[in-house]
């Protein structure tokens, strides 16, 4: 006889209750957070563009900065990747300082006039605050480790207003290959809820428009695996340079409050003497002219060499506005080769070198989708999976696991650092 199997409610309540409330918490937190970065950040970027003769204070600020993290700051200096090692190696709270730290530090990064994003402040003020829960609320290590990833998708849902792009980020970025679905009800609560948290607070978020998007054919989809290509090459050049940057300043130069300051004081003679003002900061209305007009050819590689340079010499900030910045300007650049609107390839590769450069396709695609409506999705779903696989084994996150290989079986386990050869593998 078969016998029907009916799920027990009793555990299950519980459960949902429990996460819940914690991640309420945790939007509560994070939201509040990234409301306050954002109106600082808005306030730093007026300000800079108003007084432009403050981008020649840009060396004394990374200086600054650099000495903080150096006295003060040295155990959450790994920032985003100290999140996914705790997640994937449970040790100890992340200390509290992160917090004001990367708010701090990215503000000053702004207003001075460096080339950096929000995304990883966001994150890092996130996860930091949620991990202040696992001591409150005694949490054990395998909900310490949902709770921060609450915490990842709330500071990134909160900071792009894309609660669903949030919630699957939490889950997609810590390794590749490999989502961790033990925590998709706690990271798509505290996602959706923090982004609430922020629009009471006022935040209102960049909007770009695709007013036409052209229905699926046969080349619109050849067109996209072509651009997808060039935006996942884009991503892969972007992190490699970076980080390439970011070991040659360590050995270079010793002392790491000295290496800002040289980063800032290049950056300052060459935004001064070209000028190079639309490449600094976050740039966002030169993304949205992206989507309105032609620009520059070479417009997204100065804000790729920019931004490599200020992030590999030390400023605090986060890659990914400055990857939205180069896969629009990139897209704006290949609409006319390949033949379609200029505002869906602005678009698509507005997401799709995020999604080569952090892994993480399926965070990108509903990012589209959110920000550009539903019709996008085919062309945005391609042109991402299409970069993550050109991206190769590298990205943004060196911390990040692999889960499985993209195209080729690779030991399982090792970070993307332990694939270039700057990390030392895991001890088993």
């Amino acid at each position: 006889m078969t016998q029907h199997l009916h799920p027990d409610p009793v555990p299950l309540l519980p459960y949902i209750g429990k996460w819940l409330l914690l991640s309420a918490a945790v939007a509560a937190l994070a939201g509040s957070a990234s409301s306050l970065f954002l109106f600082a950040l808005d306030w730093a970027t007026a300000t800079r563009e108003a007084t432009r003769w403050l981008l020649w204070l840009l060396p004394l600020a990374g200086f600054g900065v650099g000495w903080l993290y150096l006295r003060y700051g040295q155990q959450v200096e790994a920032g985003n990747n100290l999140l996914i090692d705790e997640i994937h190696d449970p040790k100890k709270v992340i200390p509290l300082r992160m917090a004001p730290l990367v708010l701090g530090g990215t503000v000053i990064s702004h207003l001075f006039g460096a080339s950096v994003g929000r995304e990883g402040t966001a994150v890092q003020m996130g996860g930091a605050l949620a991990d202040q829960l696992t001591r409150l609320c005694r949490l054990q290590h395998e909900d310490r480790r949902i709770i921060l990833m609450a915490g990842i998708s709330a500071g990134f849902a909160s900071v792009f207003g894309t609660p669903l792009a949030g919630a699957v980020f939490g889950l997609e970025v810590l390794a590749i290959g490999r989502l961790r679905y033990d925590a998709i009800l706690p990271c798509m609560l505290a996602a959706i809820l923090a982004d609430q948290v922020s629009l009471l607070w006022g935040v209102q978020h960049s909007h770009y428009l695709v007013p036409h998007i052209p229905p699926v054919s046969a080349w619109g989809l050849a067109a996209m695996l072509l651009a997808g290509a060039v935006f996942g090459l884009a991503g892969k050049l972007f992190a490699d340079a970076t980080h390439a940057l970011s070991a040659r300043m360590k050995r270079w130069i010793g002392y790491a409050p000295l290496r800002p300051l040289a980063g800032g004081l290049l950056l300052a003679v060459l935004a001064w003497s070209l000028p190079l003002d639309r490449y600094l900061g976050l740039g966002i209305p030169t993304i949205v002219e992206a989507f309105q007009q032609p620009l520059a050819p070479y417009d997204f590689a100065a804000k790729l060499a920019l931004t490599v340079l200020s992030l590999g010499s030390g400023f605090k900030g986060g890659e990914v506005t400055p990857l939205f910045y180069i896969g629009a300007t990139l897209g704006n650049a290949l609409a006319p080769l390949l033949q379609l609107p200029l505002p869906l390839l602005a678009g698509v590769g507005f997401v799709a070198v995020f999604a080569g450069a952090a892994n993480t396709p399926l965070a990108s695609t509903l990012m589209a989708m959110e920000l550009f409506g539903s019709d996008i999705g085919i062309y945005a779903a391609l042109a991402c999976v299409v970069s993550y696989l050109c991206s190769g084994h590298s990205g943004i996150y060196k911390a990040q696991r692999l889960g499985q290989g993209k195209h080729r079986p690779l030991p399982e386990g090792m970070t993307l650092g332990d694939l270039s050869g700057r990390r030392p593998p895991p001890q088993p």
